[in-house]
């Protein structure tokens, strides 16, 4: 089976965040790595735009988190708590997240992508330029890296795509470098 179709049969072919029935696709729920069952889930248009887009959020859409927050999936979990802590100056988010528990994992996965923090506690990366980094951005090298536990070399000019942010540290940031998964120090990289 695929994965979209365990995804139809666990939510019964709807939104598993606000039940919509239409236009209905995958949603890895980011940082993860292996995505599958447990790292994603079926999400509408409406719920996908406004999770990756927060400029587009409509407070009023999110109600729906009143249910949703209760499912015993753990991406479902994680994404209402994600959405109540971004919308939580509302007040009725702020009720919710109170009523809401989640194992000691699934919140450290929740707080991954520091939503819900205030901007003074957020960890933000930095390139050698000062130009703040995305998940998902790419960065060149800026010098000749020696990977630490092999006898690679990642050469000066490498674009290293598609990097993950390291959540704990903001001098560390992840990608593949020939096919291997590193952590790099920001200060040898610039965004392109």
């Amino acid at each position: 089976m695929s994965l979209l179709q365990d995804l139809q049969n666990r939510s019964g072919n709807t939104c598993e965040l606000c039940t919509a029935t239409t236009n209905l696709k995958i949603y890895e729920v980011p940082p993860t790595s292996a995505g599958g069952v447990d790292g994603s889930l079926l999400a509408c248009d409406t719920c996908i735009d406004q999770i990756e887009n927060p400029s587009t959020t409509d407070s009023n859409h999110w109600r729906c988190l009143n249910d949703s927050m209760w499912s015993e999936h753990r991406a479902v979990q994680v994404v209402a708590w994600r959405l109540l802590s971004r919308l939580k100056a509302e007040g009725w988010p702020q009720d919710l997240l109170d009523m809401l528990y989640l194992d000691d994992d699934t919140l450290a996965f929740a707080k991954a992508t520091n939503e819900g923090l205030d901007d003074s506690e957020k960890i933000i990366h930095r390139d050698v330029n000062g130009v703040i980094l995305e998940t998902g951005d790419s960065v060149v090298l800026v010098k000749d890296l020696k990977v630490k536990g092999s006898s690679m070399v990642a050469k000066q000019g490498t674009a290293v795509r598609n990097i993950r942010l390291d959540h704990e540290n903001a001098e560390y940031i992840e990608g593949k470098v020939d096919g291997q998964q590193i952590v790099i120090i920001t200060k040898y990289v610039k965004k392109s």
